[in-house]
């Protein structure tokens, strides 16, 4: 039997999936958590097999909770369902540790077949998403160009991004006009509507 710990923030969601799931012989939900920070302690009370993770939840996003369980739980593997199928986003996840990216809208039978494939240790990747992050290629954002954005999308001045940031507000500037080159945007708030939309900047 292989022991499922699911992880959306969506209740209604979390548990249609866990009703699929359960009806397949050999696979049982054994935990259901809504919040990023609550996978790595349910994983390890109700030793997981395989973690579903989403990529947008509170406490912790899906690609952090899934480098913390792969640091804190090797045994469990982790597999990525989400609505939001952004090759930036698959990207982050594989580079975490997760073993597997799919979106919600998988049918059922397929997200079983999924799960058995990545608790054998294989890989599994939505092919659509493959051949989008294969074209798009890295993410053409600095670590620290990435942190400004991410300071920016929450309608910060320069001077409120350069004290979050311990930067000078120059320093700031020059970031911030770098991202906006690179993403091809015209203004920061369009620079950081890109960036999250081709998953390079997550939730």
């Amino acid at each position: 039997m292989i022991r499922l710990l699911l992880a959306d923030d969506q209740a209604l969601v979390r548990g249609a999936m866990a009703a699929l799931l359960d009806l397949e012989p050999d696979l049982t939900v054994v935990a259901e958590v809504g919040r990023g920070d609550e996978v790595v302690a349910a994983a390890r009370d109700q030793a997981a097999d395989v973690a579903l993770l989403d990529v947008e939840m509170p406490g912790m996003d899906g690609v952090a909770a899934a480098r913390e369980l792969r640091r804190q739980v090797p045994g469990c593997r982790v597999l990525m369902v989400t609505t939001f199928g952004r090759p930036g986003y698959l990207r982050q996840a594989m580079a975490a540790g997760a073993s597997g990216f799919v979106v919600k809208d998988t049918p059922a039978r397929q997200l079983a077949d999924a799960v058995r494939r990545v608790h054998q240790g294989l890989r599994v990747v939505d092919p659509v998403l493959a051949a989008q992050s294969l074209a798009q290629g890295e993410s053409p954002l600095t670590d620290r160009e990435t942190d400004v954005l991410r300071v920016a999308r929450d309608g910060g001045t320069v001077a409120d991004i350069a004290r979050d940031l311990h930067l000078s507000e120059g320093t700031v500037r020059n970031h911030l006009s770098a991202a906006i080159g690179k993403t091809g945007a015209r203004t920061r708030a369009e620079a950081v509507r890109l960036a999250v939309d081709n998953g390079w900047l997550l939730p």
